[in-house]
């Protein structure tokens, strides 16, 4: 394989068309480029260069190494220029996965700020929701995920935590309800009432209700199955019991259901990205980063 190098140093010597100059530029002597050029010459098996009074001119193999050697050195700039954009997180590709309330409110402008100034990363941004998005960061599938942290277990090995945001759990009532007279409700307000189940599949968010209720001294009598957070407030609306959601899913409230305030406990979920180690420090993660929590506040 012909040497690159080599290559160079051929290209410098027809474009000053002396070997003592083209020394000069290189910060070579005479003697190492006459070496480079015998030895390109071994191995392209053709003479480069002609001998023309105290200069020199190339062959027709050394014109055409030349331009070959001109197109690889500008290959070889887009490459480092290339590589300064990734490590300056100006270009590449980010995998991101997220659960369906932080879709709706957390990311979208989160990604319009990220994207105001990195334009050329690919986002691939995907709901997992039933999976715990956590679970895609763990096999290798995604670069960032935003997750639900309770209690104070240690993330899987080889994924780091990052704090968003604090997402506290309100109580949605039947407009009219009698508890509505009440600005901040105690969760134990609601031992006596039929409850809708809002979050059916087993995860954090659940445990997160669950244990709530544990410390207030009660169990939920769920009456309704209902899934997710707007189906919920359909069916509080309906007065068939009432509810707990994040404050983060209330991006669209029912006209027929009021929103409080809850005390003794206040159910809270974690929010958090979760990121490959070897992505920490990355600019474009750490962009990304910035942005959602500029979107959390």
């Amino acid at each position: 394989m012909l040497d690159v190098r080599r290559m160079q140093v051929l290209r410098a010597v027809v474009a000053t068309g002396s070997i003592t100059a083209a020394a000069v530029n290189l910060g070579y002597t005479p003697s190492a480029v006459s070496q480079q050029v015998t030895a390109l010459e071994k191995q392209a098996g053709l003479p480069l260069l002609d001998r023309v009074g105290r200069g020199v001119r190339p062959t027709v193999a050394g014109r055409m190494l030349t331009e070959h050697a001109a197109h690889i050195a500008d290959r070889l700039v887009e490459a480092e220029s290339a590589l300064a954009d990734l490590r300056a997180g100006r270009t590449g590709r980010l995998r991101v996965r997220y659960f369906a309330t932080a879709g709706a409110a957390l990311v979208p402008p989160a990604v319009a700020l990220f994207r105001a100034s990195h334009a050329d990363v690919r986002l691939d941004l995907k709901l997992t929701e039933p999976v715990d998005p956590m679970v895609e960061v763990e096999a290798g599938r995604a670069d960032v995920a935003i997750v639900v942290h309770h209690g104070d277990s240690e993330p899987p090995r080889g994924v780091h935590l990052v704090h968003l945001m604090d997402d506290p759990y309100l109580a949605v009532l039947r407009r009219g309800h009698e508890l509505t007279r009440k600005r901040v409700i105690d969760l134990a307000d609601l031992a006596e009432e039929p409850w809708v189940d809002a979050v059916m599949s087993p995860g954090p968010c659940r445990d997160i209700v669950l244990d709530a209720c544990a410390g207030a001294g009660f169990a939920p009598n769920v009456v309704v199955e209902a899934d997710d957070y707007p189906t919920a407030q359909g069916f509080v609306a309906a007065g068939l019991g009432v509810t707990i959601v994040p404050k983060l899913s209330l991006g669209v409230i029912h006209p027929g259901v009021v929103i409080r305030k809850l005390r003794h406990p206040e159910p809270t979920r974690t929010i958090c990205a979760a990121i490959r180690e070897d992505g920490v420090g990355s600019p474009a993660v750490t962009s990304l980063l910035d942005a959602l929590k500029a979107s959390s506040r």
